[in-house]
């Protein structure tokens, strides 16, 4: 998504996703959840809690997520046995291949990196154990003596592509003048070259021989009911999207017991008060007879309620302020039990149509967080390079006419005579 879910108040103490540079101390850090978060993965009425490891707060046991946040962001890890790999995929394209799943189409989706770059994805075989992507940094030439490299490859940093080069140049894969790196909020890694040498063959060379081009291997195995998985990307998605439709409706139907349950109260205040049930009570001397009193009044008027009335709706009615009562207005009264009804009939007709509910619900998160999310990393088939043909030939070849030797390197230099040295263009 290549942009964090939790955002730093401190941006200078984040880090860098390009050079590698690591983000401060935590305690130097302070993080509040975004807006897109408190919307996707925070409802703490649908959140399992459990106590915290000294029993004096409540924690929760998994955060209800109402996005395929694990696919957004990937994970990787490793233990005794078992590890993942699962890369991160476009915040744009995951909403829409949930879309498709939930009416009912068929969709793929490929990783989308936040460092940017090209991708061959021919080997993607879902995110499956034993499949491979490609990735390569985005570079060009603006001129036959200069090589710029404006994004890099995932799963690298500009200090160790830049490591990689220079080590080629050592080794004689390719011929090199100096680098420039020039990176702050984006990339710029400038490569300049020495006269005659092709940028168009550096660049093939930097991809053979450097961290400009690398191979990652992705292992989709995710924990379902303490058990690992081994699942494709694919269905990842649709268990997510399915996971958010029952999530929805968890909430759909807590909002609906909570607006009912507004709706009967409302109802009942202006029984209580419309009738002046409160003026029977004042004869009581003690609070059994106030609760039976209110109980007799109420029960002509309460054949339309959708439940029965409890002690404790009784027991509300007794805390209504006199002021409340002396300036009760019946028709505002009712254009409030009103909107309540109408608000119960939105939220059955969502409950009885619940896919349509999920499919608005990730168009709304596509139109309100969607801009600025587009796909970063360029979806490519590359060529292959034999690196023999693009290798800069710059041996050296040694050479004594007196003894006869010719060969690349001399073993007892100290004992023979001065040597010719010739360079191989």
């Amino acid at each position: 998504m290549g942009k964090k879910i939790c955002s730093s108040i401190c941006r200078e103490t984040g880090g860098n996703i390009f050079t590698g540079d690591p983000a401060a101390a935590s305690r130097y850090i302070e993080a509040r959840l975004s807006k897109f978060a408190l919307e996707i993965l925070f409802n703490p009425k649908i959140t399992e809690w459990q106590s915290s490891y000294d029993g004096r707060r409540k924690e929760p046991v998994n955060l209800p997520v109402k996005f395929p946040l694990l696919l957004a962001q990937g994970a990787e890890g490793i233990a005794v046995g078992l590890s993942t790999k699962v890369l991160p995929h476009n915040f744009i394209e995951l909403i829409d291949a949930s879309i498709k799943h939930l009416q009912g189409k068929r969709f793929t989706i490929y990783p989308d990196f936040p460092t940017g770059g090209e991708i061959d994805i021919s080997n993607y075989n879902d995110g499956l154990r034993g499949g491979k992507v490609r990735v390569r940094a985005k570079m060009h030439a603006p001129d036959k003596n200069t090589i710029i490299i404006t994004e890099i490859p995932y799963s690298t940093n500009t200090s160790s592509l830049i490591d990689s080069i220079l080590k080629a140049n050592e080794k004689g894969k390719i011929k090199i003048k100096k680098i420039e790196d020039n990176t702050a909020a984006d990339v710029e890694i400038m490569i300049h070259l020495h006269a005659g040498i092709s940028p168009d063959k550096t660049m093939d060379a930097l991809f053979a021989f450097t961290n400009c081009e690398s191979s990652i291997s992705p292992l989709g195995c995710v924990i379902e009911d303490n058990k690992p998985l081994f699942v494709g990307v694919t269905e990842m998605l649709r268990r997510s999207a399915d996971h958010t439709v029952d999530l929805l409706k968890q909430e759909l139907e807590i909002q609906l017991d909570e607006v009912e349950e507004q709706w009967h109260f409302a109802s009942l205040e202006r029984i209580f008060i419309e009738n002046r049930i409160y003026r029977d009570i004042e004869e009581e001397e003690t609070w059994d007879g106030v609760i039976a009193a209110i109980d007799k009044g109420l029960k002509p008027h309460i054949g339309h309620l959708k439940r029965a009335i409890t002690e404790d709706d009784i027991t509300r009615l007794t805390e209504i302020r006199i002021k409340r009562i002396s300036k009760f207005d019946i028709d505002k009264a009712q254009q409030k039990i009103d909107a309540l009804e109408e608000r119960i009939a939105q939220l059955k007709h969502h409950l009885a149509n619940l896919i349509e509910y999920a499919i608005d619900y990730f168009t709304s998160l596509k139109k309100n967080y969607g801009a600025g999310r587009e796909r970063q990393t360029e979806i490519k088939t590359f060529d292959d390079i034999v690196a023999t043909k693009v290798v800069m030939r710059n041996t050296k070849l040694y050479v004594n006419r007196e003894e006869g030797f010719i060969g690349t390197a001399l073993k007892r230099m100290n004992t023979l005579p001065i040597v010719q040295t010739l360079m191989i263009l």
